[in-house]
């Protein structure tokens, strides 16, 4: 039974890029502009629409996670034409990255989903993962899914992280103990 290799709280975020739009590469978890942290939402394609909802339900809360220094990546397996047609669907003005590799899903190690059939999608898929990195590239905060049902509600989210960031509040990376 082969495993996968989960990142770790507190690991180094691994050095990963894809694609925006405009042809760019992207550093996932190197957060753009005046952020020192970045917040990687892995989506599971345009084939979901859970994950049309939530991408948009992130915009909501942009400018929260903007507020506390933290940048947003959305960024899925899809091709560019893929993420060309789901952004017809979608209102948000964050950056969404295509063509994450199924080695590159692995190396998150995130839970890596077969299509049920060609309509759905033309790719093995990830599922829903989160990852925050800190201003020392480190993995702060990590929730992974193996289905699009469960993923983090997005107020608690974003008022949890602006706690962690408070200075004042001295709160570790959490769940590191080595077992």
């Amino acid at each position: 039974m082969e495993h996968s290799n989960k990142l770790r709280a507190g690991d180094s975020f691994p050095t990963l890029a894809a694609t925006k739009l405009d042809g760019s590469t992207v550093t996932l978890g190197k957060p753009q502009g005046n952020t020192t942290w970045q917040a990687v939402f892995v989506y599971r394609g345009k084939h979901c629409p859970l994950c049309t909802k939530y991408l948009n339900e992130i915009e909501n809360f942009r400018q929260a996670f903007a507020d506390t220094g933290i940048d947003i990546l959305a960024v899925s397996g899809d091709s560019k034409e893929q993420l060309e047609e789901h952004l017809e669907k979608l209102d948000v003005n964050f950056p969404i990255a295509y063509g994450l590799t199924e080695e590159q899903m692995k190396t998150l190690g995130l839970y890596i989903s077969v299509p049920r059939s060609d309509q759905e999608t033309d790719h093995n898929f990830a599922e829903p993962g989160l990852f925050v990195v800190n201003e020392n590239g480190k993995l702060h905060v990590v929730d992974i899914s193996n289905n699009p049902f469960v993923r983090p509600e997005l107020g608690a989210l974003s008022r949890g992280l602006a706690w962690i960031r408070d200075p004042s509040n001295h709160y570790p990376i959490r769940g590191t103990l080595k077992y």
